[in-house]
């Protein structure tokens, strides 16, 4: 019987920071320019947290019943490891979009506009194609794209478009640097399962490039959002304050360059999850102050 720690484990909590930071950096936005609206900001939020998960639910159950996880290196999943039915995890992802576009719904009711309708339904399809469906995207080295996408200016430009009724040229900046550390995240997973990926025939963008580039990518996409809180800074100066991060970050791409493997993904893994977290909080206090 699935117990409701597996559930949470299920949920992959650790990933949640992704979907939390750039509605707080999108709010952080708001604010700079006057803008800010309580209401709108917690239903982005919640529609954000409620299409990670249902994300990460799609993603156990469809590389599950693939037989893609069976052999994995990282945390045992919820189909792969038998804790659950593949058809129970279908239902809790199915919910979890159901639950983000009800909120989805109310926060266009709320602040609009309309068209970002569009937008959600594209951002479910998007979670549930990834590695659903007959081919999926995520099998064919778009992933890090998408994530990027959906992680970086929709969700951050979206929130702020809620509550401001605008979006600026410095807070697409903020965006792009907050969706690459959830690529980075998306690549350390990949480099880590990147011989078992490629037997499963799971072409990642990692398998596609080869461990040396994806390294380098992964190296790249940890220390350009340092350059884009400087950026950020022309037009509201204590974003400065998120390059606080650029020491724990480079050691990190270092690591990574230099061959990080087995256990140590796991420690790589819990950093870029620090250092994404703290680069958006920091970032999100400095474009507010």
């Amino acid at each position: 019987m699935t117990t409701t720690a597996d559930w949470i484990a299920g949920a992959r909590p650790r990933t949640l920071w992704t979907a939390a930071v750039p509605v707080i950096v999108g709010t952080a936005s708001a604010i700079a320019i006057g803008g800010f609206r309580l209401l709108p900001a917690v239903l982005a939020l919640g529609v954000a947290l409620a299409l990670q998960v249902g994300s990460n639910y799609a993603n156990d159950y469809s590389d599950g019943v693939r037989g893609t996880d069976i052999d994995r290196i990282g945390p045992e999943r919820l189909v792969a490891s038998g804790k659950a039915l593949p058809s129970s995890v279908k239902r809790a992802a199915y919910l979890s979009f159901a639950v983000g576009a009800v909120l989805g719904l109310a926060l266009v009711v709320v602040a609009g506009p309309w068209w970002l309708l569009a937008v959600g339904a594209v951002a479910i399809v998007a979670a549930w194609t990834y590695t659903g469906s007959s081919r999926p995207y995520g099998y064919d080295g778009w992933g890090e794209v998408s994530v990027f996408i959906f992680f970086g200016p929709v969700a951050t430009l979206g929130t702020m478009l809620t509550q401001a009724g605008t979006v600026t040229w410095w807070a697409a900046a903020a965006s792009a640097g907050v969706g690459l550390y959830a690529v980075s995240l998306l690549l350390v997973n990949n480099i880590r399962d990147l011989a078992t990926d490629a037997l499963a025939g799971k072409r990642t963008l990692a398998v596609k490039v080869g461990e040396v580039r994806a390294r380098q990518l992964f190296a790249a996409s940890v220390t350009l959002p340092i350059g884009l809180a400087v950026v950020v800074a022309f037009a509201h100066p204590w974003a400065l304050l998120a390059t606080m991060v650029a020491l724990p970050a480079v050691i990190i791409a270092l690591g990574m360059r230099m061959g990080a493997s087995g256990a140590n993904f796991g420690v790589m893994f819990r950093g870029i999850s620090g250092v994404g977290l703290a680069y958006g909080l920091l970032l999100a206090m400095g474009i507010a102050l």
